[in-house]
């Protein structure tokens, strides 16, 4: 059975794809969507890693990249919706959430007991 933590970020990657695909075909915007793409699936990659990771501070160590691959896509989103690129706000939503439950998980992990 797979974690929550890893199946949720793979949803939100494949969220991204979907809405940076549209930006690109309709508004024809590429250099923030490119950018967005990158952070966006790159949560999912460091979130994977953590759980195959060489111990505690490893897995802590990947979960914090993720953290800050989510707080990079939060900004390229609020540059979309705030340029007029993008208007549906569940996309920041689901990076905001994402953002929370990664720091809840490392929260967590950092407090438990070895």
């Amino acid at each position: 059975m797979e974690s929550p933590l890893i199946i949720k970020s793979k949803q939100f990657a494949l969220d991204i794809i979907k809405v940076c695909n549209i930006v690109k075909n309709e508004k024809r915007e590429r250099v923030i969507t490119n950018q967005l793409v990158r952070s966006g699936t790159s949560i999912g990659a460091n979130i994977r890693e953590a759980f195959y990771g060489h111990g505690k501070a490893d897995f802590v160590a990947k979960l914090q990249i993720a953290l800050k691959e989510c707080a990079e896509s939060e900004y390229w989103i609020e540059l979309l919706i705030e340029s007029g690129y993008y208007d549906n706000k569940v996309i920041l939503d689901k990076c905001i959430e994402m953002k929370k439950i990664l720091i809840s998980s490392i929260n967590t992990a950092k407090n438990k007991k070895s």
